[in-house]
């Protein structure tokens, strides 16, 4: 298979720096959709657009249809906007250039192969996954309904795995947004008994969250990470003020336990400061669910890339991830999702992240290893 790649290393490496030089934020993924398609109608796949949203399914049936097996293959394609180098600007520190490279490099090495599928395989190239939300979009296009078997990749930091090893499984913890609201009015600083100080019903918050205990075997945290209160004027008391809350969890359990607690602490704030809180959960993701089946065919498509030692158990990430979206509302789908080193830092989501792009030809043998396990499965 390796010398398949050394073939069309020249196109691969073409998709990918074609996919990084034009990132495109969630829902507006429109020219990554149209590039895909393009290479996907090229190589006769069967193609599914949406009028209503970016992301494209490509189905790959076998020459004589049948309903036997459909494998999925799922890449995320949206990045991020953020500052780099003093622009704000689309940027792909995710690694989602590389996600939709490797799944496209699986269909263009299995068509060197000329490998005739005993069942259905599936593209899905997600819009979306960095708001939490591309996932549930795809499901209510009833993209799933067929698939047995569901694969995702994601780059891993250096922290996590080196190149040259990969995981059979991540699991993701769940992650929850709150968006909040003080509604008061202003007043002037020599009156602060005339009004409500949003800035310290903000600081009451942070101090009751903080005392907030789970289960500690059991990972979680929570934090306020935005603020907006005042104006320019020193000498105004701020009555009103907008806050997120950044939730994490390794368990869904842990999750639901967590929102709670955060709910109770503001609506006891509101009393407390005798003032009206609102709030709204959104970009909630679940944590991962992985199957043993599809867990171990994929273990077994690492082993035969980068033998013995590049193999590593599921790694244990607090990161979330809407992939799990898949398996929370189609419990029957097998499911797991490739880590795979690629010397990653400084990090995921840092605005100047690299990786080793070998790791992008890891990546596909490992993936098209493991569609070719997953299919073979009734003949063993």
């Amino acid at each position: 298979m390796k010398e398949l790649l050394n073939e069309i290393k020249p196109q691969i490496l073409e998709i990918f720096h074609h996919l990084h030089e034009n990132p495109e934020v969630s829902w507006k993924e429109y020219q990554t959709t149209s590039y895909i398609s393009k290479i996907l109608q090229q190589n006769d796949i069967e193609v599914t657009s949406y009028e209503d949203m970016p992301g494209i399914v490509g189905n790959w049936h076998p020459d004589e249809w049948r309903k036997n097996l459909t494998v999925g293959l799922r890449a995320d394609m949206d990045a991020l906007l953020q500052e780099v180098d003093g622009t704000i600007r689309a940027n792909h520190s995710c690694g989602h250039d590389a996600h939709m490279t490797i799944v496209l490099g699986v269909l263009l090495v299995l068509k060197k192969m000329k490998i005739n599928l005993p069942g259905t395989l599936k593209f899905i190239f997600q819009p979306a996954e960095e708001v939490g939300e591309g996932a549930l979009k795809m499901i209510e296009k009833q993209v799933l309904e067929d698939v047995d078997f569901l694969y995702g990749l994601h780059l891993r930091p250096i922290q996590e795995m080196k190149l040259g090893q990969a995981s059979s499984g991540i699991i993701h913890g769940s992650a929850n947004t709150v968006y909040g609201e003080i509604h008061g009015f202003d007043g002037h600083g020599a009156r602060p008994h005339l009004t409500l100080n949003a800035i310290e019903v903000i600081t009451s918050i942070v101090d009751q969250l903080k005392g907030i205990r789970l289960d500690p075997q059991i990972s979680y945290s929570v934090k306020m990470t935005q603020v907006s209160a005042g104006g320019e004027n020193a000498n105004i008391i701020p009555g009103s003020s907008r806050f997120s809350l950044d939730l994490r969890a390794q368990t869904n359990e842990a999750m639901d336990e967590l929102i709670e607690k955060v709910e109770c602490v503001l609506k006891k704030m509101s009393v407390f400061h005798q003032c009206e809180i609102s709030f709204q959960h959104k970009e909630r993701v679940y944590a991962a669910s992985i199957d043993q089946e599809a867990e171990r065919f994929m273990e077994k498509a690492i082993e035969k890339t980068l033998g013995a030692k590049g193999v590593v158990r599921p790694i244990i990430t607090p990161g979330g991830e809407d992939f799990h979206f898949y398996t929370k509302e189609r419990p029957a789908i097998k499911a797991t999702m490739l880590g795979l080193g690629c010397d990653l830092e400084p990090g995921l989501h840092h605005p100047n992240m690299v990786f080793n792009h070998d790791a992008i030809f890891t990546g596909i043998e490992i993936i098209t290893r493991a569609v070719i396990e997953t299919f073979s499965k009734d003949d063993k």
